[in-house]
């Protein structure tokens, strides 16, 4: 499906300020046909860097006292990956690659280990795979309230199970922190997600099975086919969409993703597994 999409980010810096972005869609092979403009203003020099293996896409520009915006806008079509849940198992950590291992440790704010406890209780028992994942997310849309809010930039996954309330970052989180702890990798992903109302940087989690990444929400907020990646990491520390470092102040901010057809109805959601990821090749011996 193909998609339009952007955001436009507005600053008063006060002292001089470096600001890194990470809000361009990955380069992915599954992300066809990217096409996409980033615009600053006033048009000061800036530094790129893209990471190898993930493609998180940073930006980086020094700006001075004043106004200061970001627009970024970008056309692209999504061909994503689909699979009968039921189909997609777990993976034994003896055959995992070893690139994907610091992903089943604790991170900053994620300490999967503080929650071993609780995550081997409530989903040990239940059939390995997609569908336990799955199960991950319907307890926490269950139980944990979509409040904003009610967490900060500071809020660890812990916290968010003892206070059971958050934002999309923290269901991620929570996500990632009980797939760790019942030994099956997962990252946090930050996207541009089709459905979501009102429009707004979206976090979700990819877990790791039969040899690929799976998407998932537990906010069920956004259509899984939906979503365009910006970036990946162990939690949100690693994407984040702006970083600042001096004395500014955010001003307004507008992200919107709509269908490039211009249909002005959503698809219907879908069951399926999905993935925006190539099946990884078998880990050598």
């Amino acid at each position: 499906m193909k998609f339009k999409l952007g955001c436009d980010l507005s600053y008063q810096v006060v002292e001089e300020t470096v600001f890194i972005f990470n809000l361009e869609v990955a380069p992915l092979p599954r992300h066809r046909e990217l096409m996409d403009r980033f615009i600053l203003s006033p048009d000061l020099p800036r530094r790129t860097y893209m990471t190898p293996d993930t493609k998180n896409r940073y930006t980086g520009v020094i700006v001075g006292p004043g106004p200061f915006s970001v627009s970024y806008t970008a056309e692209v079509d999504l061909d994503v990956h689909r699979a009968e849940p039921s189909s997609v198992r777990e993976m034994d950590v003896r055959d995992l690659p070893l690139d994907i291992l610091p992903f089943l440790l604790p991170s900053r704010f994620v300490p999967s280990d503080r929650l071993a406890a609780f995550a081997y209780k409530e989903f040990a028992e239940l059939p390995r795979g997609h569908d336990r994942v799955s199960a991950i997310c319907s307890w926490i849309y269950r139980n944990i309230e979509y409040q904003r809010g009610s967490s900060n930039s500071e809020t660890t996954a812990t916290e968010i199970l003892i206070q059971r309330a958050g934002v999309c970052r923290d269901f991620a989180h929570l996500g990632i922190a009980f797939c760790r702890a019942l030994g099956i990798p997962a990252r946090f992903v930050s996207c541009y997600a089709f459905g979501l109302d009102p429009g707004d940087f979206h976090a979700v989690f990819e877990a790791y099975l039969d040899g690929r990444w799976w998407l998932f929400d537990g906010t069920r907020q956004a259509a899984l086919d939906g979503l365009v990646r910006i970036g990946v990491g162990r939690d949100a520390a690693e994407v984040a969409f702006c970083t600042p470092y001096g004395l500014m102040e955010p001003g307004e901010v507008k992200i919107w993703i709509a269908r490039a057809d211009g249909a002005p109805e959503p698809t219907p959601r879908t069951v399926d597994a999905i993935s925006t990821e190539e099946l990884a090749a078998a880990p050598s011996l």
